[in-house]
């Protein structure tokens, strides 16, 4: 590779965080979802290296090689978008460009609102901003997509369901894109199985939906409107997350731009790489 991967340990706030980084320049923050580690940006990071950019593509508290806190109140946005920051401030820049997919891209909401000064462009992918999020999910049709969030609030039951049979529900959930394309190979699909099945790491990643999807806790996602550019990329296919997201976007984001991809589904950075480096290396240097 002309820009190889290297792998590093930051400081977060409080726990050791693991990034694959590559190339020379601006800082990217890239930020996967649930349930995915930094190899979800594969796709992008030797995209944003080769075009003059430092890709920093992170392990999220509790996934992969990053720390494990234990207790469930670690994992509130509070303490993700901390990470963040400490990331951004871990690249020796000023400022950094954050990307975010899925729960990565509910913090990089987050990160936006309440670190302006350290954010340069906001770039999200299949991630709902939690203001229009709550007034969809009261009622059909986002309601009944979302019936999982209820089930991964019960401890014990959703990490057995789901590590059951070898854990057939996740690798069924990686296989279900919803676009044209395979999100995930094979070999890819192991990998982030074997990344999910030390004791604690399913947990971790459940503790995402157990820590922030209550109503206090939910109060300090529901934020001012974002002043940063944004660019929102969006596979309508996404069988959990529909279109009907993305209406009212200018009131909570007033500088946003939507792409939408309609042959695409959850995993648009997987199932649409081509489409999706295009645009974001597009938004990135305009």
């Amino acid at each position: 590779m002309a820009n190889p991967i290297v792998h590093e340990f930051v400081a977060g706030d409080g726990v050791r965080l693991h990034v694959a980084r590559a190339g020379e320049g601006p800082p990217v923050i890239l930020l996967h979802g649930f349930p995915e580690n930094w190899a979800s940006w594969q796709h992008q990071i030797p995209a944003l290296a080769d075009a003059g950019f430092a890709a920093w593509a992170l392990d999220l508290r509790g996934y992969n090689l990053s720390e494990r806190p234990a207790r469930r109140a670690a994992y509130h946005l509070a303490h993700l978008v901390d990470d963040v920051a400490a990331l951004v401030r871990a690249t020796g820049a000023a400022r950094a460009h954050v990307v975010g997919h899925d729960w990565g891209g509910v913090i990089a909401w987050t990160f936006a609102a309440y670190h302006p000064e350290l954010l340069d462009k906001l770039v999200i992918l299949n991630a709902p901003h939690m203001d229009i999020y709550l007034r969809k999910v009261r009622r059909p049709p986002q309601m009944l997509r979302s019936w999982y969030v209820l089930f991964f609030q019960l401890p014990g039951i959703a990490e057995w369901a789901l590590s059951a049979r070898d854990f057939r529900a996740l690798r069924k959930l990686f296989r279900a894109g919803g676009g044209t394309r395979e999100p995930f190979s094979a070999e890819e699909i192991e990998a982030y199985i074997e990344a999910l099945s030390p004791p604690g790491a399913l947990t971790a990643a459940l503790n995402y939906y157990r820590a922030n999807l209550r109503l206090g806790a939910l109060r300090f996602a529901l934020t001012a409107p974002i002043e940063a550019s944004t660019l929102v990329i969006w596979g309508e296919q996404d069988g959990a997350l529909g279109v009907e997201l993305l209406e009212g976007l200018e009131a909570v984001a007033p500088c946003v731009e939507i792409h939408r991809v309609p042959h695409a589904g959850h995993w648009v950075q997987n199932e649409a790489p081509a489409e999706v480096n295009q645009r974001l290396l597009a938004f990135l240097w305009d």
